[in-house]
This record gives structure tokens, sequence and C-alpha cells, in this order.
């Protein structure tokens, strides 16, 4: 089936359901089908965290190079995050373009962002990008993150921001999304939401769990009103946390020590992201 079966002119957009569509193991490659799991379970888990916003953010994964050209993993449009499964990600090439047969479509703006941080770091192997209230609400205040938490801390320092363009659309906005970047890892996107990159899907993952909980703590922090009630710590304790915390985001520390055990909360929780 090609991306039009799934719009009819007299109903809309008919989208089918995720665990309904035929499994792909075995069909694709051993490498894209674990990275099919993986990224089906990171937006099974974003969405148990409560850092989906229905069908309008997106999760990628860069999978190995086809004959010299880069191809990704992305969501169906339309498909809930917590009933995300693997057979049903949609590979697509750097422009946004479906590169197999699905019975999905994809929303090519969506992948504006995911793009131009993959084809700038190499190390961006997951990109998540999400829209949630806590994030949004630190993206929009002028000092940005502050230093009021542990959390905050342990990412700070390699936290980047990229002020609002609107809506991502505009492909030209890639370049400046990458100077902004730099070599960092985590990023606000002012009046819009947070993105984390890794190159396992655990990294990521756990990179967005400490940023969106950086987030959600300085909003509590500065409901009690003033600024002057609250306690900032200096920048040299910010830099030693930061060094103190750096190595749960060193591929294959933090992200298999926490991974197996999302797994198996997943599998407990929602199953069913493997098929």
């Amino acid at each position: 089936m090609n991306t039009q079966s799934a719009v009819n002119a007299s109903s809309g957009f008919m989208i089918p359901d995720p665990t309904e569509v035929p499994r792909l193991e075995g069909k694709v490659s051993d490498t894209e089908w674990t990275l099919r799991k993986q990224l089906a379970a990171t937006y099974r888990l974003c969405a148990l965290h409560g850092w989906s916003d229905l069908v309008f953010t997106h999760i990628s994964v860069r999978l190995p190079d086809e004959d010299g050209e880069e191809r990704f993993l992305i969501n169906p449009y339309g498909v809930m995050f917590d009933e995300m499964t693997a057979s049903a990600l949609v590979k697509i090439d750097l422009e946004g373009k479906i590169c197999q047969d699905t019975p999905y479509f994809v929303n090519p703006a969506g992948f504006t962002i995911h793009s131009a941080v993959h084809m700038a770091r190499e190390d961006a192997g997951c990109v998540i990008h999400v829209h949630t209230p806590y994030g949004i609400a630190v993206s929009v205040q002028k000092k940005g993150l502050r230093r009021y938490t542990q959390f905050s801390m342990q990412v700070q320092h390699d936290l980047a921001y990229h002020d609002y363009e609107g809506i991502a659309l505009e492909l030209e906005e890639r370049e400046r999304i990458v100077k902004d970047l730099g070599d960092k890892s985590l990023m606000l996107l002012r009046n819009h939401g947070t993105l984390t990159l890794g190159k396992t899907c655990g990294t990521a993952f756990l990179r967005m769990y400490f940023l969106e909980n950086a987030c959600k703590t300085q909003i509590l922090a500065q409901s009690v009103g003033s600024e002057d009630a609250l306690h900032e710590e200096p920048e040299t304790m910010g830099q030693k946390v930061y060094q103190q915390g750096s190595a749960a985001f060193v591929p294959g520390m933090g992200d298999n020590l926490v991974w197996p055990g999302l797994m198996r909360k997943l599998q407990r929780s929602n199953p069913g992201y493997d098929h």
C-alpha cells in the first residue's frame, strides 16, 4: 500500500490501527527491527511519563546507511504515542520522503528539526522533541533554566537555546538550529518545547528525563512567587554537579543502567510495542 491509500476522499483521513498492520519482523534487517522496537518503546515511555502532545511531536532514529543513503524512522502521523508499534514506524529519507510500503503518511514538517540535528551530529542516533507544559514554561523565561535543582545542574552545561521562528515548516531554519545546538546534547526551543539527542534511544530518553524534571521543579519552585525567595546555586557548583553526573550520559552507562528496567515497566504497564 502507498501513502495515498491512507486518504479517502469521502471520509477524510483513515488511520489504521497500529496493532493490525503487518508485522515487519523478518522483512527488514535484524538491525532495523531492533531499532524499530527501541523507538516504539521510546514513544510509549514518553507517553507513560506524560510527554506526549497527542500526535504533534516526534522522535526519530537514524538507520544504518543503505547504499550510501541515510534513512530514518519516525512516527506515522495520526498514531498516538502510547499505541506506537515497531511495524507502524515509517522509514523516510533526509527530506522526509517515505522509503517503504506503508498504509500511513508522515508530517514532513515534523522532520525539519530532526533532520537538522541528524545531519549535523554523528552522535544523534536518536532525537526526541516534545511539547510539555513545564518545558515550554521554562523555554519562555528570559533567563532560561536556572540552577535551582540538582536536575538542572546535571544538564545545564550541555543545554543550548534556539529562538522561536514559528511552526517549523521552513527548511532554512535547519541551519540556525544546527548553529544554536553546536556541540550540546539538549536544547530549549524558545516558546516551543524541549529536545534531546543521544547515540541510543536510552541516552536520549535519559537526557529528556533530567531536562523535563529540571523544568518541572523550576516551575514548582517559582510558584512561591518572588524570585528572592529561591536559592540558586553559583556557577561553580553547577559545573561541579554537571561533571559529577556526566557519566550517566555516556553510552553504555546510564542508558544500560535504566533502560532494561524501563522495558520491564513497559511490559507490565503497556505491552505491545514490539508488534
